[in-house]
């Protein structure tokens, strides 16, 4: 499919550049045909000239100011013409482009939902079959509601996140600012996320009472995003570090992971939507590519930035930076 798509692409970026290249041509061949025409007339017009004619100098130099106004004319306007004709193509190229790109990562995005979807409502159903049809002791019965617990909060965010992506291109999603602790944010997604992976080591140091102004639901997302992003690419047997703090009147808040880590190349290009890195029919890993893009939108409309760069020796660290 990917291949089909890419040799689609290059067809049409082959064809889009040689009618471009044609239309080039046609203007030089045009500016060529006229400037000729041009000279013709001038000759024209001098052959009439009569050696005699007391005004002779006077007439000669008017033909030959008029052919080089001419020429300065078919100059000055082929030159804007083609001005013209080079960035409307290069805006119609990239536009262009970036509707084919979205249309990929779209499609992308819809066969990652269905996956993301069916997963877990498939599990929370094997769950609550299995506890209606048998008879299973307490911790049994208490691991099969804790797993079927995990998989109704794998949807929550997910139908938040694409309710709030939707919102927030839409415009609809206006922005609540009060004053709240960051830091019982932090904790709490902490806590959340130790109960619902117990098996995993989740590190921190944050910081107490580190106040900010904002919509506390969004940071949470934020937080909860990254988190989610860690633990997945990291493997099971290696931590995670989230870090708080407040220096300089700036608040900083850090998720570095032990994972894969990410090509520099695609260092911006994680925090577009739709986007994921590699190839979505042989990707193991879960995701709709919302989480990063929402993000980075949340960090921006809050007047921070997040950016992400090597963890050595492996991984990547996440950077949330705000202003006091």
């Amino acid at each position: 499919m990917s291949i089909m798509k890419s040799r689609k692409l290059a067809v049409i970026t082959l064809v889009y550049w040689f009618l471009l290249l044609y239309i080039v041509a046609a203007l030089v061949w045009w500016f060529i045909s006229l400037e000729k025409q041009n000279r013709q007339m001038s000759t024209y017009k001098l052959q009439e000239l009569k050696l005699d004619d007391v005004l002779f100098e006077q007439k000669f130099y008017k033909i030959e100011d008029e052919r080089k106004r001419k020429t300065g004319q078919y100059i000055g306007e082929g030159v804007t013409f083609l001005a013209l004709i080079l960035i409307g193509a290069v805006f119609v190229y990239r536009a262009t482009r970036r509707q084919l790109r979205l249309s990929i990562q779209q499609q992308n995005f819809m066969m990652a939902i269905t996956h993301e979807l069916k997963t877990p409502i498939a599990i929370t159903l094997l769950n609550l079959e299995t506890l209606q049809k048998r008879k299973l002791e307490e911790s049994q019965q208490q691991k099969l509601i804790s797993n079927t617990m995990q998989e109704a909060n794998r949807l929550n965010l997910l139908c938040n996140n694409i309710l709030l992506a939707s919102q927030l291109d839409a415009g609809a999603y206006k922005l609540t600012k009060t004053e709240f602790n960051l830091s019982e944010v932090v904790d709490e997604s902490l806590a959340d996320f130790r109960s619902r992976f117990p098996n995993r080591t989740i590190d921190n140091s944050v910081a107490e009472q580190v106040y900010f102004v904002g919509e506390e639901l969004l940071l949470q997302i934020v937080v909860n995003n990254l988190l989610e992003n860690a633990l997945k690419y990291t493997p099971k047997d290696k931590p995670i570090l989230v870090e708080l703090s407040e220096v300089n009147r700036h608040i900083c808040f850090k998720v570095s992971d032990n994972g894969a880590g990410i090509p520099d190349n695609e260092k911006e290009k994680i925090f577009e939507k739709f986007y994921r890195i590699g190839n979505e029919s042989t990707r193991n890993a879960k995701g709709t590519g919302l989480g990063l893009y929402l993000c980075k939108r949340i960090v921006q409309d809050h007047g921070g930035e997040i950016f992400v760069k090597h963890n050595h020796p492996e991984g990547s660290i996440f950077t949330v930076l705000f202003k006091s």
